[in-house]
This record gives C-alpha cells, structure tokens and sequence, in this order.
C-alpha cells in the first residue's frame, strides 16, 4: 500500500505538472495574441472596432488564466478551446487587414496614376491656355486699328488754319482710320487727349472719361463713327471759342479707339 500511495502520488504530481506546462503554455499564447492585436492597424472603422474587441476577448481570458490557482483537465481543455477560436478569429482579421492593404495598396497606385494624368492633363491645358491667350493677344493686334496721315492745326474764327494763340477758335485733328477686315466693325467712338505746353489736358468737363487699360482717363473731345472695314477719313475739333486764348508752345495730341492708343502728332502755337 505504502508503494502504492507512493506510486499515485508521483502520479498526481506528474499530471499536476503537466496541466501546469499546459496552463504556462496557454498564458504565452493568449499573451502572443494579445501583442499580435496591438501591431494590427488598418484604417477602416466597422474592422477597427471588431479588432479591440476580439483583443479584449483574449485579454479577458489571458487575466482569467494568469488568476486561476488550481486548474482542471476540463478548465485546461475549455482554455485550450477557447484559445483555438481565438487564434482561428485572428487569422481571419489578419487575412481581411493583409486584402485591405492589397486593395489600398492597389487603389493608391490607381490614384497615383490619375494624379499624374490629371497633372499631364492641366499641363496641357495651361499651354492650351497660354497658347489662346497669345492667340487671342495676336488677333488683339491684328484687330487694332490705326490713325494714319495725321494733322492737328489751328483754325480762326474764319474757319482757316492758323497758327497764332490769339487767334485761334478751334484745333482740328484729321487723320484717316485705317482699312483692317479683321477689326469689329460698327459704330465707334474716337477719343482725342490734347495737352498744352505745360502738360495739361485741354478739358471741357471733368467727367469727359473714357476706359482705357485698367483706368478711366479723360478725353478732350469726341467724335462717334460708323467703321465698315474700309478707310475712313475723320476729324474732330477742339472747340476753344469762349475759353482763355491758348498758350503759346507745343501741343501734344493722342487718339484712342477700342482701348488702343492708335496715334499722336503735334502741333506748334506761336
């Protein structure tokens, strides 16, 4: 009796030993998983929260594990179970997170490729655009008309030329306004800027303006044509009568039509 109570106790020790290991064994997995859980990233909401949950799973039973004292074949065996799902769970997240980052991987090279197409694409759209800019600039020009053969004069009160301030009534400007099939054609306003010796604009109101670039300036007078495409001869008149005599010295004369500066002259008073 006495070997055999011997014989069952080393028995009992030996199997005590063994759920032992298994239970050792079990702790190291369940911890395995629960740091395999904390790598685990992905950017998806719905597999982000189904991941801390299955990590708390493990974690739950890892702390259940670690505070048991005394264990059974049947607990061992139910840990053993358990830890097989839990592993079999973490294979399955890692399966669906590794296709994700194929398929971000897949769709991010996909991206890639549309960036640097939309980029080729703006490129090209900014040489398009650059391209009808200096076209549009090249039929700006080629549209632009021209003040040709131009003469400002003085004229008394006779209606003849002269050149003497005191005398003077009017200033004359004629030109002719040059042939161009290209410029739009009807009804235009002819502008002209005279200044005096001094730099001033001869003025007859202050509101007299006109656009011209990015501003509003002021004309002296002007004169509204009907502009076929052809050549047209066109004066218009600076009328002084009733206004201080003019000074003496050099005038300067600029014409504009449609936002152009299309010509100046001068003319000298004596």
């Amino acid at each position: 009796m006495i070997v055999l109570f011997f014989v069952e106790k080393s028995q009992h020790n030996e199997i005590l030993n063994e759920m032992g290991q298994e239970k050792d064994s079990i702790t190291i997995e369940l911890q395995q998983m629960a740091l395999g859980y904390d790598s685990l990233t992905v950017e998806n909401d719905t597999l982000t929260h189904n991941l801390e949950m299955a990590s708390e799973q493990v974690r739950q039973l890892l702390t259940e594990v670690e505070q048991v004292k005394k264990t059974s074949y049947k607990q061992i065996s139910r840990y053993r179970k358990e830890v097989t799902t839990l592993r079999k769970i973490m294979r399955n997240y890692i399966v669906q997170i590794d296709s994700l980052n194929k398929k971000n991987a897949a769709l991010l090279a996909e991206n890639n490729q549309v960036k640097k197409k939309i980029a080729s694409v703006s490129q090209k759209n900014q040489k398009l655009s650059k391209t009808n800019e200096e076209l549009k600039e090249k039929i700006s020009i080629a549209a632009a008309l021209e003040a040709l053969n131009i003469q400002a004069v003085g004229i008394n009160k006779k209606g003849k030329e002269n050149h003497k301030a005191r005398k003077i009534e009017k200033l004359k400007v004629t030109f002719t306004l040059s042939k161009n099939v290209a410029a739009k054609r009807g009804e235009k306003q002819i502008y002209i800027r005279i200044m005096d010796p001094f730099e001033n604009l001869l003025l007859e109101n202050e509101d007299n303006t006109f656009k011209f670039e990015d501003s509003n300036i002021q004309y002296s007078a002007v004169r509204t044509i009907n502009y076929e495409g052809e050549a047209l001869p066109v004066s218009i008149y600076w009328d002084n009568t009733n206004k201080p005599p003019l000074s003496k010295g050099k005038y300067i004369v600029h014409i504009f039509t449609d936002g152009n500066n299309i010509g100046e002259t001068n003319l000298e008073i004596k």
